[in-house]
């Protein structure tokens, strides 16, 4: 055989030889798990011990030196719960960093402020009455309804009174329901007028920080 074919493959022999190495270099080979089971005791194998199930396992090489950690339920839940802590100071932080830009762009005073507040509250002062109003209509209408049931069975004495008609059954249904509907929609429109004017005051004394006013 030529010196030269004979030192070509040499070389190459060199080269996927240097390769393997390299390889086997970097990614150590895994070659037994450790844990602790839930019971104290150490246990091992060249594969995960079945006891080390939700277990946190170590994963050694031939040195015993740890590669990996494989988590076990608590150490998951435990990540898990200090990643979502962790997301949700994240997202109050940035949500505290949008109100500054916000009342920074949006108001030159606190008069500003103050003026959209009442804006906010008198709309919903207004829609507050218009409800009410809407209430007594309801309220008026419930009582003739019941004046004039009154004269059918089963609610009238006389035994030889008619039976109630469907059409004064279904408005009267209808009338209570109503009611029922704009009683929910006070008691909601109450809430968010105390909601706005706690959500002002919370942003007047933010921007008197920002703003250095005392």
């Amino acid at each position: 055989m030529p010196r030269t074919l004979t030192l070509s493959l040499y070389l190459s022999a060199l080269l996927l030889s240097a390769s393997a190495l390299a390889q086997t270099s970097a990614k150590p080979r895994e070659a037994f798990f450790r844990c602790r089971s839930a019971g104290g005791q150490t246990l091992y194998g060249d594969s995960m011990p079945p006891a080390c199930q939700g277990q946190d396992t170590e994963v050694l090489n031939e040195r015993g030196i740890q590669l990996r950690l494989i988590e076990g339920d608590r150490t998951r839940a435990a990540r898990l719960e200090r990643e979502s802590l962790e997301a949700k100071a994240s997202a109050e932080r940035n949500e505290r960093l949008q109100r500054d830009r916000v009342l920074n762009e949006t108001y030159l005073s606190v008069a500003d402020i103050e003026r959209l507040r009442d804006q906010r509250l008198d709309l919903l002062a207004g829609q507050y009455r218009l409800t009410e109003q809407n209430i007594t209509s309801l309220r008026d209408r419930q009582k003739r309804l019941e004046t004039q049931i009154a004269r059918f069975k089963p609610y009238a004495e006389n035994p030889s009174a008619p039976p109630l008609p469907d059409h004064l059954a279904e408005e009267m249904v209808n009338t209570v329901n109503g009611l029922n509907v704009y009683r929910e929609t006070l008691t909601k429109n109450r809430a968010e007028q105390a909601q706005v004017t706690q959500t002002f005051a919370a942003d007047i004394k933010r921007f008197k920080e920002l703003k250095g006013i005392k």
